[in-house]
């Protein structure tokens, strides 16, 4: 965070990859430098003179949440790239008004492919009832459309097997002459 009386920063989802640097009270210097792109997020550090590389995958994540943190005693709102454990948590987004955060956050929550959460009052995360499995119709989970013009087709392995099995069971006539042309 810079110094001033604004708790504003800002990414674009839509400029991906991003590269910036954030707070980390167990890094030296603590400072940590942050890299996302639509597949994983890249953390560097340096914990006591090592230096640290964690690669993690998008789906590591739990989601983007919204929650209230304090930067300087100043109450602001972050949009926040959750993990299982907080130290790996990324701040996507700290703003101290609620003007376009709602939009911002369904943009990120798009942009990585990741579910939208809200930090309750006891600390716990979850998906905000109003919009509860309406926002991810591009999921990559979903299942494939039954009007599809690929409904009928069967997969490949299928196929193989199928013709595979067809071999081993051809009726094998065992005791007979067989009539082969030889000279």
């Amino acid at each position: 965070m810079s110094a001033g009386s604004s708790c504003v920063v800002q990414l674009d989802p839509r400029n991906l990859p991003v590269r910036f640097s954030a707070a980390d009270e167990t890094a030296d210097g603590r400072m940590r430098t942050v890299e996302i792109d639509r597949h994983r997020v890249l953390l560097r550090r340096t914990v006591r003179g090592v230096q640290m590389r964690l690669n993690l995958p998008l789906h590591a994540y739990l989601g983007v949440s919204v929650k209230l943190v304090a930067v300087e005693a100043v109450p602001c709102i972050a949009l926040v790239l959750e993990h299982r454990d907080a130290a790996l948590s990324v701040p996507l987004q700290i703003a101290d008004e609620a003007d376009t955060l709602v939009a911002d956050w369904q943009l990120w929550g798009k942009m990585l492919g990741q579910k939208l959460l809200v930090m309750a009052e006891n600390g716990e995360l979850r998906e905000p009832v109003e919009t509860a499995g309406k926002l991810f119709a591009g999921d990559s989970t979903r299942r494939r459309p039954r009007h599809s013009a690929l409904r009928h087709r069967r997969p490949k392995i299928f196929r193989r097997r199928n013709r595979a099995i067809r071999y081993c069971d051809a009726v094998v006539h065992r005791d007979e002459r067989e009539i082969i042309a030889r000279d």
